[in-house]
């Protein structure tokens, strides 16, 4: 049964999945941005930055505000606090690797 977390942790990975996405959380990290400012990064149309930007929505890694005409984005980096607890998960295993790697190179010098 996939729960709640599951579907949201999904959700984030979905989100960043996409190079495009992945570079507009980059440009959101040094501040808020309007639409038209992340637009400006890009070689494809306002629309299309719009959609990239409504999946990062719904996955809650971007939040928006209205300014006047504007609308505003912001970075909310909480949601990837579960792609780095679902990561940690395999730590153990690229550790095991990564000695089991020193000890054959070790033994075969």
């Amino acid at each position: 049964m996939v729960s709640n977390v599951s579907r949201k942790r999904d959700s984030v990975f979905r989100a960043i999945s996409d190079p495009t996405r992945r570079e507009i959380l980059g440009i959101l990290r040094t501040g808020s941005h309007s639409v038209g400012e992340i637009a400006q990064n890009f070689r494809m149309s306002r629309p299309a930055i719009s959609k990239h930007l409504r999946v990062l929505h719904t996955a809650g890694l971007v939040s928006t505000r209205r300014h006047g005409t504007q609308t505003r984005c912001q970075l909310n980096a909480a949601p990837l606090v579960g792609v780095r607890d679902w990561l940690r998960e395999y730590e153990s295993f690229w550790k095991d690797s990564l000695e089991g790697l020193k000890r054959h190179l070790e033994e075969n010098k």
